[in-house]
């Protein structure tokens, strides 16, 4: 049983790596690139790294980085909309990739455990 648990553990990893890595981002990141061009440094640093961390599929730190810039005080309306905007989308891709990577895990386990003997 001990190796039945290590070989799923194995093949739901792979499965996750594989979705991660398998697509790149859908997330649009032009209009906030574009919109904080003349912010100040400080906003301008957060939107850079917001942007770095999408393009890198790191969704997760992507969304902190733009909480954190959201709470910034000093947006414009319009900076203010294309953060939010993003912080949608990249909800949305979050909660596709997790989807994804559960449905590849439960193939993956499904065909494991045909090929089983019995």
């Amino acid at each position: 049983m001990n190796n039945y648990q290590w070989i799923l553990s194995a093949i739901i990893a792979a499965s996750l790596a594989i979705v991660g890595c398998s697509k790149k981002s859908a997330v649009d990141t032009a209009p906030l690139e574009q919109s904080f061009k003349s912010a100040d440094p400080a906003a301008q640093s957060s939107a850079e790294k917001a942007v770095t961390a999408i393009k890198s599929a790191d969704f997760a730190g992507a969304l902190t980085e733009l909480q954190s810039l959201a709470k910034n005080a000093k947006l414009t309306p319009e900076q203010r909309r294309d953060v939010e905007d993003l912080v949608a989308q990249v909800q949305k891709a979050l909660t596709e990739t997790a989807s994804k990577a559960a449905g590849e895990a439960s193939k993956s386990l499904d065909d494991m455990k045909k090929s089983l003997p019995k």
